[in-house]
């Protein structure tokens, strides 16, 4: 089912203070309400597969706290990967394809997007990717709106830059960059005609208020995001985040509610931490809003849900088999 852009129930208006009340209400009735704002505006079997790629790994300068790929952090163990070849990176979208993915995100682990053979590369591999008939996102860092212009002219579906958390709590997580630059390369993407897709990270430490706040802010964006990743932390060893426990999940689940309800037309994605969710919440979360999931077994660096565990949950959505006993 598809929905105006413009309607009674998008609103670019909303308060921190509204969307702390929404997180908030009793469960049930959050759960309800996120699931019929999530039938208005979408199919619910419509639950998208994407498959993520690290195209070059570590080194990276910038401080993010719950990163394995900051050059900060020495006692991460991590292999560190220079530029794939096109070649190899079309074979996996291909792969990723054949399994189902209908979107292929690839990420470089760079502070920003410099013109030169490595940005070029990363053309080549959208203009490929594009050509096999997949969504295509890159997540590069920062980029100016030339960059932004050129990743629209290979045909780029979306570009992925994540808010984090709140502009409050984000100078205790990042300190080699501002909220502000975000918000820049945010803009340039817009401005280049190209598909937003921009969430966070919950887990870290924030409060509620932190992450009601980083709702408010994407709401604020016109039109909205098309594609919100929502996160939880993976703690890393060896990263300033590396011994927090994991969320629960319910607290997952709260906060793609809240974003189904602020966000009504975008895809939230269940994305990084979903290895921490049962079958039986991952089925929630979907209940909640969550339309999109990350397939394959690695996010970037991060491990993710077996990709026989995401048959199995696509599966257990799927009809009955014919003929099949409940109790077989």
């Amino acid at each position: 089912m598809t929905h105006p852009e413009q309607g009674p129930f998008l609103r670019h208006d909303w308060t921190t203070d509204e969307i702390v009340a929404i997180h908030d209400l009793p469960l049930l009735d959050l759960i309800a309400e996120a699931n019929r704002v999530h039938r208005l505006f979408h199919d619910v079997s419509d639950v998208q597969k994407a498959s993520l790629l690290s195209i070059k790994t570590g080194g990276c300068p910038e401080d993010c706290a719950y990163c394995p790929q900051s050059a900060h952090y020495r006692e991460v163990r991590l292999d560190k990967a220079g530029m794939m070849e096109t070649e190899a990176v079309l074979a996996l979208a291909a792969r990723a394809k054949a399994l189902g993915a209908d979107r292929f995100c690839m990420g470089a682990a760079w502070r920003n997007v410099r013109d030169g053979a490595g940005f070029d590369a990363v053309l080549a591999m959208v203009r490929g990717v594009r050509a096999l008939g997949l969504e295509a996102c890159v997540t590069l860092g920062m980029l100016t709106a030339s960059q932004a212009e050129r990743l629209k002219g290979a045909g780029l579906t979306a570009y992925n830059h994540n808010l984090d958390t709140s502009p409050e709590f984000y100078p205790t997580i990042v300190t080699t960059r501002t909220y502000e630059d975000r918000l820049a390369t945010l803009r340039a993407v817009r401005a280049a005609g190209l598909q937003m897709c921009c969430g966070g990270i919950i887990g870290m430490g924030e409060a509620v208020r932190d992450r009601a706040s980083m709702l408010q802010i994407l709401a604020a964006f016109d039109p909205h995001p098309e594609s919100v990743p929502i996160n939880a932390l993976v703690p890393v060893a060896g990263t300033p985040l590396g011994q927090r426990k994991t969320i629960d999940a319910i607290d997952f689940v709260r906060m793609i509610a809240a974003a189904r309800i602020v966000l009504p037309a975008a895809r939230v994605r269940l994305s990084a931490g979903r290895s921490v969710l049962n079958r039986e919440a991952q089925i929630l979360c979907m209940v909640a809003g969550a339309n999109s999931i990350f397939y394959g077994e690695t996010l970037l660096t991060t491990p993710n849900v077996a990709e026989y565990e995401d048959d199995a949950l696509f599966a257990a959505l799927a009809p009955p088999r014919a003929g099949k006993s409940v109790h077989s």
